[in-house]
């Protein structure tokens, strides 16, 4: 045992000398060795090295003494089938480590009842946040908005809770002042004992934001555009730029998104590298960009669950074979398949052919994925209007039941004043974009105001108008109705072709729309004329026409409040008012017209026969004669709203005004007012719509108020 200690005390002996004798050598070098010419000759030769090596103790290479020489404490033989005992402690064990274990079934594992709300109150630490160095920047309002100190609102379970969240803020400073420029900036949190409030401590995050960097040289390798500069010119970064994160990235994007706009759709950028110079405190930025082939539009792909095929999506794409590829074509493409309203999902990008064009540009075929949905649904709507009552309709539609795009459907109106069925075919897209054909048959009965009828009608139209998902800034409308109507005033009508109006006609629209919105506008304005040449066939032959031309305007005169206006003028020439079948003269009067007066109410009026009136009956209280509206030749509308929105909600106050003459041309003298209010509940469709007014000068017989409901704005 003497030995082995002997051996180690030696070796330790022989690496101290080692170290002394390095040491006094680098002591004792006044002068560095002489340099050789050979960049790989050593700086210590391997003959120097063994020479400073002090000699080793002899001891060290004797052999190792057996190990049953060295003095071991005394071990009781083991016997047969047991473990060899450990050798005897010095300290004897303590008795109850050789007790049996209590059953687990005698621990009461009872959760330890909990103090009162108000001891877990005193128990929580309070803390208060300041922040310095940060708001000279203008970054301590969006530090604390994402500060965990500051979301914890001045509270945490204990001490370590809040070094945790304080830990937390520090890397959130230095990250905020990074994304800013401020590369060299730190933070250090500090939380300080508040001897004269115990149980509160202060957080103070202290940042030190440094100099700003700046972006210095920009480069963009990579293959060059045609023309050359695209990615540069898409890149809205200069140097002397601040490196704000948010900027950059911003860029990037721009550049992924304007190069598939000049042609090149598989454009991609690498990953950017910004070289910092804290001299200059300047960075020079460097963005690899793969533009890819400049592409033009080839051909058209689909695939997936069809709902038409790939011939009808040429006709809804506004490119050519030829025309340079434009990543805004492809989503209006998309946008107009959406439209339709026959897919649960469509997609639309563009895909490789290899094949040239003329002009070296690569082709590219537009691979449209459909997924068709329901093409069959059920629809139901409601209003109510004083004068025409309450009105429901429900229809059932397929839309897609004649491809591509050819719809059926059938509808019936069940009201207070009109009941009514029709059937109609609409080709939606029909050879054309947003050209649609329409043809319809209808028969009814009306009870209005100004007559009570039943009619027929057959028309067809051909139109490119507005949808709330599409809306057109010119719109357009022509198309051809024949009817026959048999209508009585104020009493009801006698079916019989002798009596019989029979009306044929044509239909010219014209519409131009600068607003914003279809159902909700807020800004512009819209403008509409609509021109009828009719036939009137029963006592003779006769011709006129029936002009109207409206216009409206919404002006934003705050945040919530717009300013709408609307005018509206009538016209019929050729004919005298009472050969005009009563449905197809001019009303005033009603939710979409001058409200404060009921359905077709405003205008001229005649007494006539009271069909309620029995001059038999002693105890009869309805009068023998009742006024009714006889409708005009011209009318002259105006109405003036001022719309409030707070939230979802909103009110209106207006003032309509308007009048019917028996004159082809429009006036303005004897102009009746109606004024109101009403209540708005903004949706995703549309707001719904309920208005209140009341006649200005209410005359004899004329309702005191008007109930107006429905969905969008009066106009």
């Amino acid at each position: 045992m003497n030995k082995g200690r002997a051996l180690l005390t030696a070796a330790a002996g022989g690496a101290l000398a080692l170290c002394q004798a390095l040491h006094a050598q680098s002591q004792s070098r006044t002068q560095p060795p002489p340099q050789s010419n050979d960049p790989n000759a050593p700086i210590v030769s391997d003959e120097q090295f063994q020479k400073q090596l002090p000699p080793l103790d002899p001891e060290l290479g004797k052999p190792l003494e057996p190990i049953e020489s060295f003095d071991l404490p005394p071990v009781a033989p083991a016997t047969p089938g047991t473990q060899t005992p450990l050798p005897a402690q010095t300290a004897a064990p303590d008795p109850a480590l050789a007790e049996p274990l209590p059953p687990l079934a005698t621990f009461d594992v009872t959760t330890p009842p909990a103090g009162t709300e108000e001891e877990t109150q005193q128990a929580r630490v309070r803390y208060s946040l300041v922040v310095e160095g940060l708001k000279e920047v203008d970054l301590e309002g969006r530090f604390r908005d994402l500060s965990a100190l500051e979301d914890g609102d001045g509270e945490a379970t204990n001490g370590a809770q809040i070094a945790a969240r304080a830990r937390e803020d520090e890397a959130l400073a230095i990250r905020i002042l990074r994304s800013e420029g401020y590369y060299d900036g730190t933070a250090v949190a500090a939380i300080e004992q508040l001897p004269e409030t115990p149980g509160q401590v202060r957080v103070v995050v202290t940042a030190v934001p440094g100099d700003r960097y700046s972006l210095g040289e920009i480069s963009l390798p990579g293959a060059e555009t045609v023309p050359a500069g695209l990615a540069r010119e898409a890149l809205p970064l200069k140097t002397g730029d601040p490196i704000v994160a948010a900027n950059v990235e911003g860029a990037e994007a721009n550049i992924l998104l304007r190069l598939p706009e000049q042609g090149y759709p598989f454009a991609e950028i690498g990953k950017r590298d910004v070289l910092l110079d804290p001299e200059t405190d300047r960075g020079d930025y460097t963005l690899p960009v793969t533009p890819g082939p400049r592409a033009s539009f080839g051909g058209y792909t689909t695939e997936g669950d069809l709902a038409f095929d790939s011939e009808h999506v040429g006709v809804l794409a506004r490119f050519d074979r030829g025309d340079l590829y434009d990543r805004r074509k492809v989503d209006d493409l998309r946008e107009a398949m959406v439209a339709t309203g026959l897919f649960t999902t469509v997609s639309a990008e563009p895909v490789r052919t290899g094949e040239v064009g003329p002009d070296g540009t690569e082709y590219v075929n537009i691979l449209v994925r459909q997924d068709a949905g329901p093409a069959r649904s059920l629809t139901a709507s409601g209003g109510y209007n004083t004068g025409e009552g309450l009105r429901i309709e429900g229809a059932w539609e397929h839309r897609n039941l004649f491809r591509p795009e050819g719809a059926l459907r059938a509808a019936a109106v069940a009201g207070t004043r009109e009941q009514s069925v029709n059937f109609s075919f609409r080709r939606s897209n029909a050879g054309k974009r947003d050209r649609t054909v329409l043809a319809l048959i209808e028969a009814g009965r009306r009870d209005y105001a100004g007559f009570r009828g039943y009619t027929a009608r057959l028309s067809g139209l051909i139109s490119r108008e507005s949808t709330p998902i599409w809306q057109k800034r010119w719109t357009w409308a022509f198309g051809a109705e024949l009817i026959a109507t048999n209508e009585a005033l104020g009493r009801e009508p006698r079916l019989s072709l002798s009596d019989a109006y029979f009306i044929g006609g044509l239909t010219g629209q014209l519409g131009y729309d600068r607003s914003n919105s279809l159902l909700n506008p807020t800004k512009g304005f819209r403008l509409l004329g609509r021109t009828n040449p009719e036939i009137s066939l029963g006592n003779g032959t006769i011709p006129y026409i029936r002009n109207v031309i409206e216009g409206s305007a919404y002006f934003p005169a705050g945040e919530s409040l717009v300013i709408a206006g609307r005018a509206r003028f009538g016209s019929i020439m050729g004919i005298s008012r009472d050969e005009l079948a009563p449905s197809r003269r001019l009303y005033a009067g009603g939710g979409g017209s001058v409200r404060g007066f009921g359905y077709q109410q405003l205008g001229p009026r005649t007494e006539i026969a009271n069909p309620k009136f029995d001059p038999t009956d002693p105890d009869e209280k309805d009068k023998p004669t009742i006024s009714v509206p006889i409708g005009g030749r011209s009318l002259t509308e105006f109405a003036l709203e001022a719309r409030y929105r707070f939230g979802d909600y909103g009110v209106v106050g207006f003032v309509d005004a308007g009048q019917v003459t028996t004159d082809s041309t429009p006036g303005f003298s004897d102009l009746r007012f109606g004024v109101g209010i009403g209540g708005r509940l903004y949706t995703n469709f549309g707001p719904l719509r309920v208005d209140v007014a009341t006649p200005l000068g209410r005359r004899k017989g004329e309702s005191r108020i008007g109930l107006y409901i429905s969905i969008g704005q009066a106009f």
